[in-house]
């Protein structure tokens, strides 16, 4: 597959503009893991060096890691929502918390309209990507 193929799905983060560096490297990586469990088509083969050391399989195609403000988040999510996208949040609450069963309590705690959202992943045709990211602007 060469660089410039045109894949027809997209894999996108959006994260919330006013986060710290280190906080928006853990959002993202969160974010993409939900994604990886869940779409196993979106995960290629594992990978080998030239002396037959293995390594873990990764995404088959580019992660693209979008920001925008906390409005620009909220409205991302009901477009998701809306397209019924493959979809991963964080919340500002995960911060807080030291593990996955509080993590997963913490988002349950909440209704869906008042989740804090920090970041979504979403996994989906291009075009719907688009439509769920408009008003993002790239990542620096």
């Amino acid at each position: 597959m060469s660089t410039s193929t045109r894949f027809d799905t997209k894999i996108a983060v959006l994260l919330r503009e006013d986060l710290e560096p280190w906080q928006r490297l853990n959002v993202t990586a969160f974010l993409v893991s939900g994604l990886g469990t869940q779409l196993p088509e979106l995960i290629g083969q594992p990978y080998e060096d030239a002396d037959g050391v293995p390594y873990l399989p990764m995404f088959r195609q580019p992660v693209l890691v979008f920001q925008g403000a906390k409005e620009v988040l909220r409205a991302a999510h009901e477009r998701a929502l809306s397209r019924a996208l493959p979809r991963a949040v964080f919340t500002s609450d995960l911060f807080a918390t030291g593990h996955d069963d509080a993590n997963r309590a913490a988002v349950r705690a909440v209704p869906t309209t008042d989740l804090d959202l920090v970041g979504l992943a979403v996994h989906g045709p291009r075009n719907a990507v688009d439509k769920v990211l408009k008003g993002a602007r790239m990542h620096p």
